[in-house]
């Protein structure tokens, strides 16, 4: 079945590249003059999958997200310019409004609607603009390039660039399935979830347990596995809607299993990436490979921990091949290891080798520090796993851009 199996991507679709699902993104008034107000629709009801904040400190939506996701979900609305977080009593009856507005317009039932918001913490939602631009938007519902592209630009916050991202898989009997999906992230990014709103549909019809589990994964690989700054926030929220309206059934046992879970981690990958590049202030992104570790997660820990540290971010920043900074921070990061058993790579340069220095070409590795893109290997000859993470480095404009955020 492999060689008969073709998978493609999609450009330029998001959202609406599954079938049986509408669209639609517009200006409700929250930001000033910018589109801030999306809804997704399912004509179908649909199997929910999700993973959340572990923020301490969640936002109404998020409670709301968590308390339908067991339903058969319809539609999401989600609004930008405001978080809807540390908000009280008010803040959940907004958040609950927006539901129930959404559920009115379109015709189906307020525990089918999940609601996101993100933006700015602790500032009353305006609601009546929201519940006007939820009437309003339920009839500009549609699907193509367009209406995808109009969702993904009305969930962005201080985001340059939309993103995106879709695949087919065609089948050797014609049928096929697709999953797409947009997301929103660039400051605040540290995952535990991902500090970031993720929205995924799918056209395959698959047992909402399964579902979970699957789209678990797939996030701990993508969204979990990048960072930006190193803060979780309030209304981090990633979901996957499965409606079943390619009629392709994926269960347990399924030979098309392996094929499904390929390319959604294929369009979450893809979503994740896109966010850690338009990362705020962002110069450079790090990729960030961590190999022959005792164990996957404290083969994370160590990850984020290098990837979170100012001292490399900046390091890497002023294009200064400092890896005395990568292994301090491997090793404050909590997880036991032999240092003298590290060897560290930038790029193709060795810098380091059982737990010391090497000599290395300064003015070639300037050279590769010059680029955009940059890998750093690090070897802990101590076990058999292996974790890849992305990060950025932490430059003077990201100092600009988050202290006038409010402004």
């Amino acid at each position: 079945m492999k060689n008969d199996i073709l998978i493609s991507k999609i450009e330029d679709l998001g959202l609406s590249a599954a079938e049986g699902y509408k669209t639609a993104g517009i200006s409700g008034g929250i930001k000033n003059c910018k589109k801030d107000l999306a809804i997704l629709y399912s004509e179908y009801d649909t199997a929910a999958a999700g993973v959340f904040t572990q923020n301490i400190v969640q936002a109404a939506p998020v409670h709301l997200c968590r308390a339908h996701l067991s339903n058969p979900i319809r539609a999401i609305v989600i609004n930008s310019g405001n978080a809807n977080a540390c908000t009280g009593d008010q803040g959940r009856k907004d958040a609950s409004l927006m539901a129930e507005k959404t559920a009115a317009a379109l015709g189906i039932k307020s525990g089918q609607v999940m609601v996101c918001s993100t933006g700015v913490i602790g500032v009353p939602l305006p609601i009546d603009k929201v519940t006007a631009g939820i009437d309003k938007i339920s009839s500009l519902l549609g699907r193509g390039a367009s209406k995808d592209l109009d969702s993904a630009t009305a969930i962005m916050t201080t985001d340059t660039t939309v993103k995106r991202s879709a695949y087919r898989v065609v089948l050797p009997s014609g049928l096929e399935f697709k999953i797409g999906g947009m997301a929103k992230g660039s400051g605040m990014i540290c995952p535990n979830m991902a500090t970031m709103l993720a929205f995924l549909t799918t056209d395959v019809k698959i047992e909402r347990t399964l579902l979970q589990s699957i789209f678990a994964e797939a996030a701990d690989a993508s969204f979990n596995s990048i960072t930006v700054d190193g803060d979780t926030s309030t209304n981090d929220t990633a979901l996957l809607l499965a409606n079943g309206a390619s009629g392709i059934e994926i269960h347990a046992g399924s030979p098309l299993l392996p094929y499904f879970k390929d390319v959604l981690n294929r369009v979450c990958c893809d979503l994740a990436l896109q966010i850690v590049r338009d990362g705020e202030g962002i110069t450079k992104l790090l990729k960030l490979t961590i190999s022959r570790a005792q164990d996957r997660e404290g083969a994370r820990v160590m990850a984020r921990s290098i990837l979170n540290s100012p001292l490399v971010k900046t390091a890497f920043y002023g294009e200064d091949a400092n890896w005395g900074r990568i292994i301090a921070a491997l090793g404050y990061a909590g997880v036991d290891f032999d240092p003298e058993k590290v060897d560290i790579f930038i790029g193709p340069y060795q810098v380091a080798k059982n737990g010391g220095a090497v000599p290395f070409s300064e003015s070639a590795m300037k050279v590769y520090l010059a680029g955009h893109d940059l890998d750093i290997f690090i070897t802990l000859n101590q076990g058999l796993a292996e974790v890849t993470s992305w990060g950025t480095d932490l430059s003077h404009e990201y100092i600009n851009i988050n202290s006038n955020y409010r402004t």
